[in-house]
């Protein structure tokens, strides 16, 4: 309880000089914080405000679904990792100007960071198709070249604290050495912790061809310009970690409009695909899998990671296009796409007041 009352009290000291609300400024989890202290926001800020404020619920994204969360939150940023690079790799235009083989099917991984971003997608990588290779954590380090039971492992560090220890690994090391690991042979680099995770002393020695950025700035400038020389993909942080916002966005319009995600639509849905399955019976189709899976209407969970997957895809295909076009490295195009953007929106709009 001896963190508790630091974010409620930052929530108190925010909304009194006008910093927090649904329509001034919404707050989400970041490093070293998560369902539990947004959820102490949102209760701080409804129960000294929400009397006056029909919107409370909107105050704070990355809530538990007991407190207006949303389905699929937690697992958002990880997960927007990996439907981005999958989008990369299934871009015959972007594997074919890097060399790259296509698909995310047995490509390694390395992970820099093992939290939510680095676990969530070290485990939709895996259900993709890839195999993680190695973690890596501040204070200990494993590899395998034959694969690592991320679910395990999270475990093993959850109980001990480290990763060291964890069975059948092919290497492991301690702190002195963790960073180390991010040298190891792999196809993709996440980079899931801290800032300059990646810089001038160890970017030579990187060995992934593409490297992702789940975390804030982890490659420094000078890095990004050895890798660049080396042919080395950098799927830049701006795009790559833009999942768990994005999903924010969504909990923020479920909490404006007071209903969830599918409350609506999901039993209309189920009951009319009944029926196609109702008419196929009847017209002497055999259908061996289970009712439930072909006719059950989308859930929360799934219209979210719907959008997901669409704001992941489509951001990726304009960076792609933009950096193509002016023969400029992602990062770059990233920029330009967003200012881009932004210019097209004052110049539709006049002159602003």
């Amino acid at each position: 309880r001896e963190l508790e009352p630091t974010p409620r009290r930052y929530t108190i000291e925010l909304r009194k000089h006008g910093f927090l609300g649904a329509g001034i400024d919404v707050p989400a989890p970041d490093v070293g914080t998560g369902p539990r202290e947004m959820g102490w926001i949102k209760d701080t800020y409804a129960t000294l405000y929400g009397m006056d404020d029909v919107f409370s619920d909107a105050c704070v994204t990355g809530k538990p679904k007991s407190m207006a969360g949303i389905d699929g939150r937690t697992e958002a940023t990880g997960l927007g990792v990996c439907y981005a690079v999958r989008s990369f790799l299934q871009n015959a235009e972007a594997t074919k100007r890097h060399g790259l083989t296509p698909g995310i099917e047995n490509k390694t991984v390395i992970l820099q960071g093992f939290g939510n971003v680095g676990y969530y997608a070290s485990e939709y990588f895996r259900e993709f198709g890839g195999k993680v290779v190695g973690v890596v954590e501040h204070n200990s380090a494993v590899y395998d070249p034959a694969g690592l039971d991320v679910t395990a492992l999270k475990e093993h560090l959850k109980t001990t604290g480290s990763l060291m220890g964890f069975p059948g690994v092919a290497k492991e090391v301690g702190a002195e050495g963790a960073a180390l690991f991010m040298e190891e042979e792999c196809d993709i680099l996440v980079v899931a912790a801290m800032e300059k995770a990646i810089n001038a002393t160890n970017a030579h020695k990187i060995k992934a061809k593409i490297i992702a950025e789940g975390a804030n700035g982890p490659t420094t400038p000078q890095a990004e310009e050895i890798l660049e020389q080396k042919g080395v993909v950098i799927l830049p942080d701006m795009l790559m970690n833009a999942g768990g916002v994005s999903v924010s966005y969504f909990e923020w319009l479920k909490n404006l409009s007071h209903v969830g995600f599918g409350r609506l639509t999901r039993r209309w849905e189920q009951r009319g695909k009944e029926e196609i399955l109702d008419q196929l019976h009847k017209a002497g189709v055999a259908i061996t899998e289970p009712k439930y899976e072909l006719t059950h209407g989308a859930t929360e969970r799934d219209l979210v990671f719907s959008g997901l997957e669409d704001t992941l895809l489509v951001a990726m295909d304009e960076t792609l296009v933009t950096a193509w076009r002016l023969n400029c490295s992602y990062r770059t195009a990233c920029f330009v796409n967003a200012i881009t953007k932004m210019q097209d929106n004052y110049n539709t709009s006049g002159i602003t007041i």
